[in-house]
């Protein structure tokens, strides 16, 4: 059986109360007291309640992160930047999977905030209601949004740490347009889903500032590998003439060229490919990915410093909003048209 603080305080010839202010740390114990519970509750191996402690202290040293689906490699960077962030600070991190499934996601913010969680990330509050959402805001948990720019958080309450989305489809609107590519496929998610919409409406700005014979072709689905393959397909199958595509991320730009080479055809040789997110995948396969760079792990790691400074100032904190910058990585995975400047 474990070890209580009932074993402690029989052991030290103390009361309950007295073990549990010598090992949470308040003042008001003697010095003497407080070595000989500490040295006993080492000797008997004693495991603080971390659950128990926190309904005293208020504090329970425990971030959460609720994504939409931790089979996107992208999600592995952020989760991963956000978790040694967390761990250098003393904390834990607790993930969670959404799916962007909207009563998934109300049961996981729910039961994070029974568990008094310190603060949460979430890439998206789309799929709550507008009482949710009010709700979290009002609960005194730091939050900080992944995929919503500040212009866009009607709330108060929420902090923000996005990519520059908008500029990342410009750059790769504008770099296949340079390339001599008139008719361009663009698969990209649902429209609520923040950052891909940004992404989607900067490709479009390029395509109409560059060249105005440029056409685009959007189709949405899943923001998966799986969505990018069924998507290239339909596209394959309905629009001729189509010399490139722009996958809204990583993800869905490995399904297209899957798509891609079970029709027959070849990347870049018949139908270019640019990405958005440059997961490590991409160096990998053949052609290596060209795509758009963003600092995923540097994002993980700036949203849980949002989280612990707003933790700290408690309720005299303010929303703090960070916008990480993009840029082109080119490989190998997009050519230029001949005879087209």
């Amino acid at each position: 059986m474990s070890v209580t603080l009932k074993d402690i305080a029989r052991e030290c010839g103390v009361d309950v109360s007295t073990v549990s202010r010598c090992l949470s740390g308040f003042n008001g114990v003697h010095k003497s007291t407080r070595a000989k519970v500490v040295a006993v509750a080492a000797r008997l191996n004693y495991r603080p309640n971390r659950l128990a402690m926190g309904l005293v202290t208020g504090k329970s040293r425990t971030l959460a992160m609720i994504i939409s689906d931790i089979r996107n490699p992208f999600f592995a960077d952020l989760a991963r930047g956000a978790e040694d962030a967390a761990f250098a600070a003393g904390y834990e991190l607790v993930l969670c999977n959404s799916d962007l499934n909207p009563s998934k996601e109300s049961f996981y913010v729910h039961s994070l905030l029974e568990k008094r969680v310190e603060g949460i990330l979430m890439n998206s509050v789309s799929g709550l209601s507008h009482e949710e959402q009010e709700e979290l805001s009002q609960s005194g948990v730091p939050i900080v949004l992944l995929n919503r720019p500040a212009s866009s958080v009607r709330l108060r309450g929420f902090s923000t740490v996005v990519s520059d989305n908008s500029t990342g489809g410009f750059i790769a609107g504008k770099y296949l347009a340079d390339l001599g590519h008139r008719v361009i496929g663009h698969l990209t998610g649902s429209v609520q889903h923040g950052n891909l919409r940004d992404r989607t409406q900067g490709f479009r700005k390029a395509l109409q500032e560059t060249d105005a014979q440029a056409t685009s072709i959007v189709i949405h689905g899943r923001h998966s590998i799986e969505g990018g393959y069924n998507m290239m397909q339909r596209l394959l199958r309905e629009q001729k003439g189509m010399t490139a595509v722009f996958a809204g991320n990583d993800a869905m730009a490995f399904g297209a060229i899957r798509a891609i080479f079970e029709a027959g055809q070849r990347v870049p040789d018949d139908i270019s490919v640019i990405g958005f997110d440059d997961v490590e995948l991409g160096t990998i396969i053949r052609p290596p990915l060209t795509t758009i760079h963003h600092p995923k792990y540097e994002m993980g790691r700036a949203a849980v410093e949002v989280l612990l400074q707003h933790s700290a100032q408690g309720e005299a904190a303010t929303p703090e909003h960070r916008m990480m910058e993009v840029k082109l990585v080119e490989r190998k995975s997009c050519r230029r048209i001949t005879g087209v400047k």
